[in-house]
């Protein structure tokens, strides 16, 4: 009887997965399409964590002279099929992978350290060559000077190159070389170089410090190195251009995100998806799993499920719904822009589940994302916080959040926005927010008007400019932006949207909880002037009131609560909230349900 196959997660290598008896999804077609269709040297940026190093260590195994009489690791696997490539191509070259995704240093010092240190460990793998026959004294020479860490700049600059002239001379046999996350260091760099990223006095900064090594380290190994290369592959992000290790190169082909080759190969498709939930006994939750992490589309597969979470989840799967992904690597160059006055109202956008449509590069140049904002949805569309629904030209998409974990990451992105802006009380605001979703509204209303007065003032929110001429977003539409921000407190608990179509009409916010036995909630949000000098607490009661009355009236007739029984909550398990704002005071009873202490703002 079969040993039950185990799932563990953060692994990375394609051995230790085969040998501990791990589910593997099998993407070993790759091996097979890299060799005979890729180009000479392919570079294949896709998001973090969709499988990326796990697929070239596998590349490494099949192929690596070193690691002799691996046919036991493929047994059953779908490159085992072909057994004339096998035959003809397993174990039969030298390999040089090397990784680059932790040199993340904060200054030009350390990271070329780091950079020495990953050559040193690399010609380690190879110390047999220091004693090679096939090499001359000079060859050894420069070998055992990164041994000894005495070589120079220069030299470290050539190592990969040299390396391969070393390994193609000893084995007689050409090299593949596999590099992973190359970009990593040059995103790194930016994010830590000053702006702008090129010295007014002559002075080379630490992005371009960066950019100068790679482009030697990689350029010299890959381009015009015949002789000794038999095929390269380039892993990363994003194709990083113009500054570019890339500029000058002739032999290489970009397979992105967007492309239709290898568009299966990175990301679970939807076949290998119910396979593993199969597997595991997980496949009642499939339309939620579908919800939570599934919507990428790489070339013309649609549904592309994001691997990370699909594993985390399967391993947690106890713990319900959680944003896994975007927990495991650091974005903050995303979250530095993506709160910007011309980039918030897209954001929101997409967070009501509408489409945008951007130019996307497939060409990234740093120096021009220090003042072009529109090259943020380049960055977010390949680092996997977007994906398309559509090509509609040469370079315009059609853009949208792909599911519902990225869709919590923007709301959260949101929240944040909100607390540093305003600086408002946390736990108030998960009392406040408890008291909503129990239908204890003048409770809520209570809380909610202690958080609106520790963090807005009337001028916040007043229509205006900044001194940059951007548009302060008005009134209703800021009090809607901020109150889906506070909101984002429940997101694990509920799916927040907004500005959907429901019934006959559009409401501005509903809750529906993953829960069906928790009660729903639908948000009609209005604003009104604020209470004038001349006018008495009668008078503006009664002004409230009717406000209130016509929010109540435009969700019953409009029936704007449609979403949530078709999500299956019962019509005495939805809460209808009225919120109006006279200036910056929130209302949602009215005066004669709970007596108001009015004052004059």
């Amino acid at each position: 009887m079969e040993t039950k196959k185990t799932l563990e997660t953060g692994i990375s290598d394609f051995k230790s997965i085969i040998e501990n008896n791990c589910y593997f999804v099998d993407k070993t077609a790759l091996i097979f399409d890299f060799f005979t269709h890729g180009s000479y040297i392919s570079l294949m940026p896709r998001p973090k964590r969709f499988g990326k190093t796990l697929n070239l260590s596998m590349i490494e195994y099949f192929f690596d002279k070193q690691k002799a009489n691996s046919e036991k690791l493929f047994s059953g696997l779908e490159i085992s099929e072909n057994k004339e490539f096998c035959e003809e191509h397993q174990n039969k070259y030298p390999v040089i992978s090397i990784s680059f995704k932790d040199v993340k240093e904060n200054n030009w010092d350390d990271c070329k350290e780091n950079f020495k240190e990953l050559i040193f460990d690399l010609y380690e793998k190879f110390d047999f060559l220091a004693t090679s026959d096939e090499l001359k004294s000079t060859e050894k020479m420069k070998f055992e000077k990164i041994l000894s860490r005495t070589a120079s700049d220069v030299q470290y600059k050539f190592s990969l190159m040299n390396l391969s002239i070393f390994l193609r001379k000893h084995f007689k046999n050409k090299v593949i070389i596999l590099v992973d996350e190359y970009d990593t260091p040059i995103i790194n760099a930016f994010k830590n170089t000053p702006k702008p990223i090129k010295s007014s006095k002559g002075q080379t900064s630490y992005y371009e410090k960066v950019i100068s090594f790679m482009q030697t380290f990689l350029g010299k190994a890959y381009k015009g190195n015949e002789t000794n290369l038999r095929k390269g592959l380039i892993t990363g992000v994003m194709r990083v251009a113009r500054e570019s290790i890339f500029s000058d190169w002739n032999n290489f082909t970009v397979y992105g995100i967007t492309s239709n080759y290898f568009s299966d190969k990175f990301g679970f498709t939807q076949t290998e998806t119910e396979e593993i939930l199969n597997y595991f006994e997980l496949s009642n939750h499939k339309n939620d799993i579908e919800k939570w992490y599934n919507g990428y589309r790489f070339g013309e597969i649609e549904k592309i499920y994001n691997p990370w979470s699909i594993v985390n989840y399967i391993a947690n799967h106890k713990d319900g719904f959680r944003t896994y992904w975007v927990n495991s690597s650091d974005d903050s160059l995303i979250k530095e822009r993506i709160t910007e006055p011309d980039i918030k109202d897209k954001i929101q956008d997409l967070i009501s589940g509408k489409t945008i449509f951007k130019t996307i590069r497939e060409n990234f140049v740093f120096s021009d994302f220090e003042h072009n904002t529109e090259l943020l949805w380049t960055l977010l569309f390949h680092n996997g916080f977007l994906t398309y629904a559509n090509r509609t030209d040469r370079n315009q998409y059609e853009l949208k959040i792909p599911n519902n974990e990225l869709k919590y990451v923007f709301t959260d992105i949101i929240l944040d926005w909100i607390k540093q802006a305003f600086n408002f009380n946390q736990d108030l605001l998960l009392i406040t927010s408890k008291h909503l979703i129990n239908n204890r509204i003048k409770e809520f209303e209570r809380g909610f008007k202690e958080i609106i007065s520790d963090t807005l003032s009337y001028f916040d929110i007043a229509p205006t400019k900044d001194k940059n001429k951007n548009v302060i977003i008005p009134e209703e539409q800021f009090y809607h932006v901020y109150t889906l921000g506070l909101l984002a407190v429940l997101s694990y608990d509920y799916a927040i949207k907004s500005n959907r179509e429901s019934g006959n009409g559009r409401y501005d916010i509903t809750l529906i909880p993953h829960d069906r036995t928790k009660n729903g909630v639908v948000i009609e949000i209005k604003s009104i002037e604020k209470q004038k000098e001349t006018e008495d607490n009668e008078k503006f009661n009664k002004r409230i009131d009717k406000e209130i009355d016509n929010a109540i009236h435009q969700m019953e007739r409009n029936k704007y609560y449609k979403e949530l029984l078709a999500h299956k909550i019962p019509l005495e398990q939805i809460i209808k909230v009225p919120i109006v704002f006279a200036g910056k005071e929130p209302y949602i009873t009215r005066s004669d349900d709970q007596k108001r202490s009015l004052e004059a703002s």
